[in-house]
């Protein structure tokens, strides 16, 4: 198994498990391998720092501190050497946000903006939808009273992530 620090167009990195160095580069030739937070399929590999287990086990002392961190910080996210702790919470925290807006809203494709005017209209129930529109959809939508917010969602936050 090969683990890659990864890093797309816009600087967002991330970590990829592969079986091997060419099961990387058939998925990359293919566009499989996405940006978690942009989806850009334009990725190059970062430098990775290997693992080294040389059979050492942390004290007790210290694994019951770490056991302890985490169960007062709840979830935790651990941030890849090339990305600082705050950029890998913002990013945890995007998509947390993103998988709960796909979660909770009905995906009504290009039926966008006819489905808002419905809902705005009185002609359907309302409810959360999400969908594409074009930039003159959007602004028409705006433009008649109706709160509609442009929002990327990758791939990766409409699905479990293995």
């Amino acid at each position: 198994m090969k683990v890659l620090d990864l890093h797309c167009a816009q600087g967002h990195a991330f970590e990829g498990w592969f079986g091997s160095e060419a099961d990387f580069q058939s998925q990359l030739a293919r566009d499989l391998v996405q940006c978690p937070l942009c989806g850009s399929s334009e990725i190059r590999k970062g430098l990775s720092a290997p693992r080294l287990n040389l059979g050492a086990s942390p004290s007790p002392a210290a694994a019951a501190a770490r056991a302890s961190e985490a169960d007062a910080a709840g979830t935790a996210v651990a941030a890849p050497p090339s990305m600082p702790m705050g950029d890998a919470a913002l990013h945890a925290a995007w998509l947390r946000m993103a998988r709960h807006i796909v979660a909770n809203t009905e995906d009504v494709g290009p039926r966008f903006a006819q489905e808002a005017r419905r809902m705005h209209h009185g002609e359907a129930e309302e409810r959360g939808i999400r969908g594409q529109a074009s930039a003159q959809e959007a602004a028409q939508l705006l433009e008649e009273g109706i709160a509609v917010l442009p929002l990327a969602l990758p791939d990766a936050a409409k699905k479990t992530l293995q």
